[in-house]
């Protein structure tokens, strides 16, 4: 018959009647396991003791197996930081001086632990550096320096450079360029710097991030470099470029990608055509607006432009104008199939992502630099990849009408199955 094996205790476990009674006692405290003056750090601190003392007795075993003269020197007594807390480390010494322990090396203040990792991620989430701090000391007892915060987070720095600077692909069927504002310090003063984004759909359907730039302000002629900048990591052609109203900005697209088909977005069209409109006119005037650009083709939209015109020309005479002065841009998306239509009659796509920006960072009131600003945006939208960075919904039908209508000129670009 098969001995019974006895059950093991609390006691068992833990022979130590007071530290027993102090782990029992945390335990029951449902305070954080891991944090400053918890039993566990304190534990998690001898056991690393204890574990650097068995390297230096296997070190010294080896040494004297090997004919070498060696012996303990005493310790070397340091702070080194984990998301446990701050742990004092007691490092053996040899009299020789050529012990060297792996688990904490010699110059090392930190252990492995993911406290990178950590301060990441929470800088990530749109937490300014004191949030970090704050955070960091309230899940873990630790108080780390805001330079050391930011010293941290700039080891991404290279990552973004190259990022950057990568090369890009030879054709995009549809980029959406648009940009947003932030408050950051310039020269001793808090401004306003324009923040742009370039948003790109590939010949394959995946939409992805292609540029980070910012600026003291938003112009054509910026546009104009940022455009260059694309061009020189890669991005021969472009078939449909998405905008907003901004003035010289078609001029400035057309002299970098001339082939390129512009198409001013329609929400912002209309947002800024009726800006001066009497509120008792609005929803009317929006309503007949619609009726143009929900129109089945451009014969259909010029009919509905024309009963604009007589309806409200009167009235809104810039209205009507400043449509027709636009027309050929805010009507290009007729020329497309319906699937595509709905993709590139406006720049929402762009904006949902700088929805995302916001919504990250929205406690964050101003930055330090521009480069703290893009910093922190690229890291929030590397940790939020699955929001942006996907396949175009129902890109193969859009596939087939774009190789109908550009032939090689599209095709050429296609990955072979």
């Amino acid at each position: 018959m098969a001995k019974k094996r006895k059950k093991e205790t609390l006691e068992d476990l833990v022979p130590d009647a007071d530290l027993r009674e102090r782990i029992v006692k945390h335990l029951y405290s449902k305070k954080p396991l891991l944090s400053e003056g918890s039993v566990f750090s304190e534990l998690l601190q001898s056991m690393v003791n204890k574990m650097l003392e068995g390297e230096a007795t296997d070190f010294l075993h080896e040494e004297r197996a090997s004919g070498k003269v060696n012996k303990g020197n005493g310790y070397t007594e340091k702070q080194v930081l984990s998301s446990a807390g701050p742990l004092s480390i007691r490092t053996p010494r040899d009299r020789n001086g050529d012990f060297e322990p792996e688990l904490i090396e010699k110059r090392q203040r930190e252990l492995s632990s993911g406290l990178d990792e950590q301060i990441l991620a929470l800088y990530a989430q749109g937490n300014s550096v004191e949030d970090v701090r704050r955070l960091l000391r309230k899940m873990y007892g630790i108080s780390i320096s805001a330079g050391k915060i930011s010293a941290i987070t700039d080891k991404i720095l290279p990552e973004l450079q190259a990022w950057r600077s990568r090369r890009l692909r030879c054709l995009y069927a549809v980029i959406y360029l648009d940009a947003v504002h932030f408050k950051v310090r310039y020269e001793g003063q808090y401004t306003s710097r324009a923040f742009y984004t370039v948003y790109g759909i590939d010949a394959e359907g995946q939409r992805d991030l292609l540029g980070l730039y910012v600026n003291e302000n938003e112009g054509a002629s910026r546009w104009g470099l940022v455009l260059e900048d694309l061009k020189d990591r890669g991005v021969e052609d472009v078939l449909i470029f998405c905008t907003d109203d901004l003035t010289g900005f078609s001029e400035a697209i057309s002299e970098v990608y001339p082939l390129a088909v512009i198409q001013k977005c329609i929400v912002h069209k209309v947002r800024s055509a009726t800006r001066f409109v009497d509120d008792k006119d609005i929803k009317s005037v929006r309503k007949d607006l619609r009726t143009v650009y929900t129109a089945l083709n451009r014969e259909a939209a010029q009919t509905a432009l024309e009963a604009l015109k007589v309806n409200w020309g009167g009235k809104y005479e810039r209205l009507v104008d400043s449509w027709e002065a636009d027309w050929e841009e805010l009507m290009a998306f007729m020329d497309y199939p319906k699937e595509l239509r709905r993709m590139i009659y406006t720049t929402n796509p762009v904006e949902a992502l700088h929805r995302i920006i916001r919504k990250l960072i929205k406690g964050k009131a101003a930055w330090v630099s521009d480069t703290a600003l893009i910093k922190q945006i690229y890291l929030c939208l590397m940790h939020n990849e699955k929001s942006w960075k996907r396949s175009a919904f129902g890109w193969k039908a859009i596939q087939r009408e774009l190789i109908e209508m550009y032939g090689e000129r599209f095709s050429k670009h296609l990955i072979e199955a």
